[in-house]
């Protein structure tokens, strides 16, 4: 399968992609996940990505779109994707639906997961994650804490808050995303391909979705 994922920060993308990815061996392309390896790493477009994510900020295209084309056309690829955190605006997915006819890929839907603000705020303020850039496991203090506190019960690293999960800083990514981001429900469901789950709960996500691809 090949699939966009779009919802609020916090609505539950990654959780969804990393089950679907165990169903079928597509890969789950977080562009998340990428720049805050980048930034663990030190490379160049991490330091450049930093400033922006540490005040909840979109990453400009520039730094991503490139990033992107070069990842969708590794081998793992192949066999399907989830785009989990790409595109963001309007512009990045005309940009993506022209990127994706150059390489001859056709998207069989983009999954809006619709989640109240409220939960949406309880879930990242509680939210922790390893801070082990190859491992990122993540924790809630609340529903999932580690076995021993602030640290990982995968790897042993220390377990911290990201500084863009603080309330203020979520509050802003928050009205980011409606600003900026919520306009591609509507770019989608021109093209005819958006399919909106109004839950809380990752399985009825992918029932859902299953019973979308399956019609």
């Amino acid at each position: 399968m090949r699939l966009i994922l779009l919802g609020a920060p916090g609505a539950g993308k990654g959780t969804v992609a990393k089950m679907l990815t165990a169903m079928d061996g597509s890969v789950q392309i977080s562009t998340g996940d990428i720049l805050r390896g980048a930034v663990a790493a030190g490379t160049d477009l991490g330091k450049q990505a930093q400033d922006y994510m540490k005040r909840g900020d979109l990453v400009p295209d520039a730094l991503i779109l490139g990033i992107m084309e070069k990842r969708l056309q590794e081998p793992d690829c192949r066999k399907g994707f989830l785009l989990d955190g790409f595109p963001r605006t309007i512009p990045q997915a005309e940009a993506l639906k022209q990127m994706l006819a150059k390489l001859g890929i056709k998207l069989d839907m983009a999954v809006n997961i619709d989640v109240p603000r409220e939960v949406i705020l309880d879930r990242l303020t509680t939210r922790r994650t390893c801070s082990n850039a190859k491992c990122q496991a993540i924790y809630n203090v609340k529903s999932n804490p580690p076995k021993q506190a602030g640290v990982c019960d995968k790897c042993g690293s220390p377990v911290v808050q990201r500084e863009d999960e603080t309330e203020a800083a979520i509050s802003h990514r928050l009205d980011t995303y409606n600003e900026k981001t919520a306009p591609l429900v509507g770019f989608y469901e021109k093209e005819g391909m958006l399919l909106t789950v109004r839950a809380t709960s990752s399985e009825a996500v992918i029932d859902a979705i299953k019973r979308k691809l399956a019609a």
